[in-house]
């Protein structure tokens, strides 16, 4: 296992996996208190690896996750964590899915689940899945699954689990909904609070008062400005969050919308783009955006302020990741300054605040995503490789190898993204020509 973690990246604690690690390994049951990429993840999943036991095919670890993107991340995390074993078995239960071929994986058994509540309660009212064995439960992003409704499903998967287990319970905020049922579900927590662990030097930030009519324009104005790659916008609100992207396209943007009204293959495909920076924007509420796998964010804007300010460090801890700079930019009216004064309490310093008109009114028209995404019809149970598409476009189709971006190859399905000045040459290249002697079909997204 230690060579694993090595190898892997490992080699020094975050503060929430310095605090929790012990007592995770000690067998007490936690609550704990950290954002989104924190590293609580290896926590835990180190945590459930310390119990488990790969020689009997029983469920021994169940970690529950507000979103299906979630769970394939961490599902993904736990996967590598546990690659010093050869044969742990992690197992995604979410929407969006077959249940035929969920239930088909349980009656072969796994030893970690990862799952959403709506989808786990599903299985449990047919009687598929048997938690009798569970040594470990982790209730991740809990304020979420509580945000989002899922309490009543929580309720019946805990009560569904043995009463002799452990119980992780991860929250990024903790307020008294959380805490009572934290305290409902867990015995005797030793209780964890690693709040604000966020790399302020490399964060600039700025705070824009605007006039509620004038906030969709004061986002394009920024943007204009600042030029960054990738934004993630954060609205408060589907309708806002459509109601932004749909404005941002009509000056010429490259936007997208993220929110939970989206079928799970239009989310899958807005996240590629926007991991593949084939697309600039991506507008989102804060319960589709959570737990998102997304690199590299150039600047995050608060197109509305949070309820909590907790979320407002949250939203911004997206952007200066893997030691890059970020900007963070906030628009506030009128009726929120109540809310910029606790964000301004919680940081304990004074909010940066600026001029929108300090900034010029530009005419250039907004830069294209430097990428464009393609799609092939072909993936791993095709036997593609990431080396059989970069030898098609580098070798095959004379394509320079700095000119392909970040390749995501499924089951089914490959995106490759493509700088767009090859993006035409290298369609008409692979589509008339084969990928490892066979000929696939291809669309840009």
């Amino acid at each position: 296992m230690l060579a694993n973690l090595d190898q892997l990246g490992y080699r020094q604690m975050t503060p929430i996996q310095q605090h929790s690690l012990p007592v995770i390994l000690e067998g007490r049951d936690l609550i704990a208190q950290a954002m989104t990429g924190s590293g609580k993840t290896a926590a835990f999943g180190l945590g459930i690896m310390h119990t488990l036991k790969p020689a009997w095919f029983g469920i021994q670890g169940l970690v529950l996750c507000p979103t299906r993107e979630l769970a394939a991340q961490v599902a993904q995390e736990l996967r590598r964590l546990a690659r010093f074993s050869d044969n742990i078995k992690v197992l995604v239960l979410a929407g969006g899915a077959s249940l035929d071929r969920q239930i088909e994986s349980l009656r072969h058994g796994a030893h970690i689940v990862v799952a959403t509540p709506g989808r786990l309660s599903d299985h449990l009212h047919r009687s598929t899945i048997d938690l009798t064995g569970l040594r470990t439960l982790v209730l991740d992003e809990a304020d979420r699954m509580i945000d989002m409704g899922f309490y009543d499903d929580m309720v019946q998967i805990v009560s569904a689990c043995p009463k002799k287990r452990q119980t992780l319970f991860f929250s990024a905020t903790y307020p008294d909904n959380v805490q009572k049922t934290a305290l409902r579900f867990l015995r005797e927590p030793v209780e964890i609070r690693v709040e604000h662990q966020l790399p302020e030097s490399r964060v600039k930030q700025y705070f824009y008062q605007v006039a509620p009519d004038q906030r969709l324009p004061a986002v394009a104005r920024i943007l204009r400005h600042f030029r960054p790659t990738s934004t993630l916008a954060f609205c408060n609100t589907k309708a806002r969050v459509q109601e932004l992207t749909d404005f941002l396209v009509e000056k010429g943007f490259s936007a997208l919308a993220l929110h939970g009204d989206l079928e799970q293959r239009d989310r899958e495909d807005i996240l590629v783009q926007f991991r593949n920076q084939s697309c600039s924007v991506l507008v989102a509420t804060d319960v589709a955006a959570r737990g998102l796998d997304i690199e590299t964010v150039d600047a995050v804007i608060n197109v509305e302020l949070p309820g909590q300010p907790q979320v407002h460090i949250h939203r911004i801890g997206r952007t200066a990741r893997n030691q890059a700079d970020g900007l963070a930019l906030s628009l506030v009216d009128e009726n929120e300054l109540h809310r910029a004064q606790r964000i301004e309490e919680l940081q304990g310093r004074p909010l940066p605040w600026q001029d929108l008109d300090s900034l010029p009114h530009s005419g250039d028209a907004p830069a294209p995503a430097p990428m464009i995404t393609l799609c092939i019809q072909g993936g791993r149970k095709h036997k593609l490789r990431p080396g059989d598409l970069v030898g098609a476009l580098t070798k095959d189709a004379r394509i320079p190898f700095d000119s392909v971006g970040k390749i995501d190859i499924l089951d089914f399905v490959t995106f490759i993204a493509l700088e767009r000045s090859v993006a035409d040459e290298a369609y008409d290249r692979l589509a008339n020509g084969t990928i490892k002697g066979r000929r696939f079909k291809m669309r840009f997204m």
